[in-house]
C-alpha cells in the first residue's frame, strides 16, 4: 500500500462538499498484527453505513523494506511505522465515532482519558486530532524514507563458512554490514580467534 496515496491537498474537491467541520487525522489503536483486517472492516462498515461523508481514509503508515537473505538474494516488502496503530481522516461526531469505535478489533482512539463523575472505572477516552505538523511528518516519512535493510544474522550468531579460503571454519558473528551484504566473524584460525570479513553467500548461520 502506499501511504502517500490520496495527499490531504489531493482531496480538497472532495472536502468541500462535505458537511460543516474540518476533516482532522486521528490515531486509533488497534490490536496487534489487526491492523489490515480493521481497515478492511472499517472501509465496509463506512460504506454500509453511510458515513463515508465524514470517515474520509483510513491508512497504516508503511515504509519500504530490504530484507536480506542468507543467501544474498533480496526480499522487498513493507514494514508498518507504527504497528498497532491506523490513522483515519474523519470529520469527529457521534455517529462516525461509533462506525470506528465499534469496529471490530478496534481498542480505542488515541486522546485524552476523561474521568467519570461517578461510580468506578476509568471514564472514557476523548479522541484528540494529530497537529498539522504530525500529519506532515508521517507523510514525508512514508513518502520519502529509503528503504530499511534488513538481514537475517545478527551479532553473536553462529555460522559455518560454506565457500571460499575459510571454508568449512565455524565462527561468531561480530559485525552486520547489510548495505554491503557482508559480515565480520570471529573464525579460529591457528588456535586464534581472527576477524574475517565473509559475503552473505558464503555462510550459513548455525541453529
Amino acid at each position: 500500500m502506499n501511504f502517500a496515496a490520496d495527499r490531504p491537498e489531493e482531496i480538497e474537491q472532495r472536502q468541500q462538499s462535505q458537511p460543516q467541520g474540518r476533516p482532522r487525522w486521528y490515531a486509533v489503536q488497534v490490536a496487534s498484527g489487526c491492523e489490515k483486517r480493521v481497515k478492511t472492516d472499517l472501509e465496509q462498515r463506512i460504506n454500509t453505513l453511510e458515513v463515508a461523508d465524514r470517515v474520509l481514509q483510513v491508512q497504516i503508515p508503511q515504509t519500504p523494506t530490504v530484507k536480506i537473505r542468507k543467501d544474498g538474494s533480496r526480499q522487498h516488502g513493507q514494514e508498518k511505522v507504527f504497528p498497532g496503530y491506523i490513522l483515519v481522516q474523519m470529520i469527529m461526531d457521534d455517529d462516525a465515532w461509533q462506525v470506528v469505535k465499534n469496529t471490530p478489533n478496534v481498542i480505542n482512539f488515541v486522546g485524552a482519558e476523561q474521568k467519570r463523575n461517578y461510580g468506578r472505572g476509568r471514564g472514557h477516552v476523548k479522541p484528540l486530532p494529530l497537529s498539522p505538523g504530525e500529519v506532515e511528518r508521517i507523510f514525508k516519512q512514508a513518502e520519502g524514507q529509503e528503504p530499511i535493510v534488513k538481514v537475517d544474522m545478527a551479532i553473536g550468531d553462529k555460522i559455518a563458512v560454506l565457500s571460499g579460503p575459510f571454508k568449512d571454519f565455524e565462527g561468531e558473528v561480530i559485525e552486520v554490514s547489510p548495505e554491503r551484504s557482508k559480515l565480520k566473524a570471529l573464525l579460529s584460525i591457528f588456535g586464534r580467534d581472527t576477524p574475517v570479513e565473509l559475503e552473505f553467500n558464503q555462510i550459513e548461520k548455525q541453529s
